[in-house]
């Protein structure tokens, strides 16, 4: 167990953020490699909510008016992504206005912000093939491909079914949730990336490896999705059996983790030997143990929060860039895509937003967008 006071940690990050502020200016982060230094993408990235959703999380926590003056404007200019760029928006949908327009009218109560949540949401309810009953994944040829990453983005449909009354992107969001239970987790609590379907039968075909290893690997960062998905899922309908593959998931996760309790980047590996780790997923899934260890009952909860607690205070100690004031990640040791060896051992993003995030839950932070 490691050393770990939560609210120093939330003092730190509020000097690092302010910080990040003044060095990223008007870029939208994805990876900070070697140099420290995060790249700047395309607002169509699925990556673009995570900066402005971090700005808005540590806001929510400290009343810092430069969090909020930097967040502001996110939310409209995303949105001009689906007439600038409507080929290249995605089922990423969920992870971008989520954190920007959703998390604008929560905290302030945007009218504007609601509409644009609103779009968005019908965006993603019409990617849903209701033969298969499954979200579409990315766009080009692959039509017929839904991953797991996306039991994330159904919270948006959650949400929009909550403000507007109307239960269709609720049962959208729970016919998804429901192929990927039976298609997409293991029976010990493994998870695979894509899973194949025909688009025009709906038929179940296979399941492919994508980011993982291999078809029958289980990529770490996948499993955190499954984790802090099914757990949301569950909080958002109430059906226990969200809530159990949410655990399996979980116990797969804690069992496969290594001393430092960082995962590598795929936990069937035939040897970690210089195999990289993936803070990402780490970050991710001690969130979504935190949002597990709040809906079991009070005799289970030790189990998921002292979990998070370990792989958060590891994150903090091991991985944190506290003493590099250059460098504008906050976690170093990510890995984006092994199989490509693309961006290894790099900041990213997400797994900071993630981090922030379970940091603020940690310090009683209680607002749910996902």
């Amino acid at each position: 167990m490691y050393k770990f006071n939560q609210q120093e940690i939330l003092k730190k990050l509020e000097e690092k953020v302010e910080r990040m502020v003044d060095q990223m200016g008007n870029k939208s982060p994805h990876v900070a490699a070697s140099d420290g230094v995060y790249d700047d993408m395309p607002h169509a990235w699925w990556t673009s909510g995570f900066w402005p959703g971090l700005l808005w999380v540590i806001y929510d926590m400290t009343d810092n008016e430069k969090f909020k003056n930097a967040a502001m404007r996110w939310d409209e200019e995303l949105q001009n992504c689906f007439s600038e760029h409507p080929i290249k928006v995605d089922h990423d949908v969920g992870f971008q206005f989520l954190l920007t327009a959703v998390m604008k009218h929560e905290i302030l109560e945007s009218e504007s912000s609601l509409g644009i949540g609103i779009e968005a949401s019908n965006y993603l309810a019409g990617r849903y093939n209701p033969v298969g009953k499954f979200i579409r994944a990315w766009n080009g040829d692959k039509i017929g491909w839904a991953i797991i990453d996306c039991m994330m983005n159904l919270s948006l449909l959650f949400w929009a079914s909550s403000v507007t009354g109307d239960p269709r992107y609720k049962q959208i969001a729970t016919l998804h949730a429901d192929t990927i239970l039976k298609h997409g987790i293991r029976e010990d609590g493994s998870v695979c990336h894509i899973l194949s379907f025909d688009p025009v039968t709906g038929d179940f075909i296979e399941s492919i490896g994508g980011q993982g290893n291999a078809t029958d690997s289980a990529w770490s960062r996948g499993n955190a999705w499954a984790i802090y998905g099914f757990a949301n899922t569950y909080r958002h309908t109430g059906d226990s059996r969200y809530l159990s593959a949410a655990k399996r998931v979980a116990h797969h996760f804690i069992a496969g983790l290594p001393e430092d309790f960082v995962p590598y980047w795929d936990f069937r590996l035939t040897s970690t030997e210089n195999e990289p780790r993936d803070t990402s997923a780490a970050a991710i899934a001690a969130s979504g143990l935190l949002e597990i260890a709040e809906l079991v009952p009070s005799n289970e909860r030790r189990i998921y929060a002292d979990a998070a607690t370990n792989i958060l205070a590891s994150l903090t100690e091991n991985y944190g860039t506290w003493e590099q004031p250059d460098h504008q990640g906050i976690l170093v040791g990510g890995t984006g895509h092994k199989p490509a060896n693309d961006n290894i051992n790099v900041s990213l993003i997400y797994g900071d937003y993630y981090y922030i995030e379970a940091i603020a839950k940690l310090n009683g932070w209680e607002r749910r967008i996902f």
